[in-house]
């Protein structure tokens, strides 16, 4: 079972009336159902601790994209997988991608009304109050966007409009409830109604979801934004600098959507191979120094699939036996040709992990 108590890390229990807890972090005293199965309580304050970084987030970003945006907030690491930190980030990413899509909003004053309301939101309101926060915080948006009040005409209809969108689409999709999903549902729903009723386009790509394994109620394939985690590839040779940065970089380039590709050694170069990097350059159009540089094994995720590049005097100790050995020649210091023959080998070894792991 995957970790859901803050303190320490045992499954949460939902009770079906309040009790008075002490928080474990902040020592509040306040009625709740909600703790671990061992006891621990953490208020929603507590909980929702580093709202000032997602503000960040959104005063930093150009992006017309709320998903986008909404993926931004939940990286950090005081984001956890379910939550009442949702109730704000939901509204705080539409408002945001509304102002960058062209939308008429003071951003700067909008973000703390839309953390003010979507505190009051409180953790279980989508068990309890039979209204999800993700999608409370559609309404709270539209409000804030629309500058509704109880006694508003047509922005009052229109938030509470924005509401019931997204509560019946979470409520379709059924439980139990999963914070990630439903602010996703919540999103989608309020990027669509933005657009027909306020002719403002914000982007909206693809959704899927990587965070499954966090999750110990996930649908799975039940669940329309499930993607089935990939397999880590890690290229292993001794300073990584040449060939494993090339198997890294063709890796994430043409078999990105079937595993996650890495690339470490024991020791490490200042700088990648300059003539690996340039011929690259002209043979894919990869610029490896982008998103790359030399790494020693501590620092990638343990792999699924060790592979080394072929080691003359001894491969690097990953902690476990290599699945492959490749045994390629190094072409430092040797002839472009002979960088691209090795670079056309790495390439095929390449396709056929793609396909050998595409039906895995």
């Amino acid at each position: 079972m995957n970790e859901e108590c803050l303190i320490c890390k045992a499954p949460l229990e939902y009770l079906n009336r309040d009790e008075k807890m002490e928080c474990a972090l902040c020592r509040k005293v306040q009625s709740s159902k909600t703790r671990c199965v061992k006891g621990h309580f953490v208020c929603d304050a507590c909980h929702s601790a580093g709202m000032d970084r997602v503000m960040a987030v959104c005063l930093n970003t150009k992006s017309p994209n709320p998903i986008e945006i909404l993926e931004q907030m939940m990286a950090l690491p005081t984001c956890h997988m379910h939550g009442p930190e949702h109730h704000t980030m939901v509204g705080a990413a539409l408002l945001t991608a509304y102002k960058n899509a062209g939308g008429e909003i003071d951003l700067p004053s909008a973000l703390p009304e839309m953390q003010k309301r979507g505190k009051q939101v409180p953790g279980g309101a989508c068990g309890f109050w039979g209204a999800c926060g993700a999608g409370l915080s559609t309404g709270m948006y539209l409000s804030i966007a629309l500058k509704a009040t109880p006694l508003a005409g047509e922005a009052w209809g229109l938030s509470n409009r924005m509401t019931a969108k997204a509560l019946e689409a979470i409520g379709k999709n059924g439980g139990p409830r999963c914070c990630k999903r439903d602010s996703y549902l919540a999103v989608t729903e309020a990027v669509k109604f933005t657009e027909e009723h306020l002719g403002i386009r914000m982007e909206m790509g693809s959704v899927s979801c990587s965070r499954s394994h966090l999750n110990n109620q996930c649908l799975q394939e039940k669940c329309m934004f499930y993607q089935k985690p990939k397999k880590k590839i890690a290229f292993i040779c001794v300073h990584n600098s040449c060939r494993s940065q090339i198997a890294e970089a063709l890796g994430r380039h043409l078999a990105g959507d079937v595993f996650d590709s890495y690339s470490a050694g024991t020791q490490t170069k200042p700088q990648i191979n300059q003539d690996a990097v340039r011929i690259m350059k002209e043979m894919y159009g990869i610029d490896m120094e982008r998103k790359q540089y030399s790494k020693l094994i501590g620092d990638i995720p343990s792999p699924d699939v060790a592979i080394s590049m072929g080691c003359n005097v001894g491969c690097p100790f990953v902690g476990r036996g290599f699945d492959e050995n490749w045994e390629l020649e190094d072409p430092t210091g040797k002839s472009d040709d002979e960088f691209k023959k090795i670079i056309r080998k790495i390439e095929e070894n390449i396709l056929r992990l793609k396909e050998k792991y595409a039906t895995i």
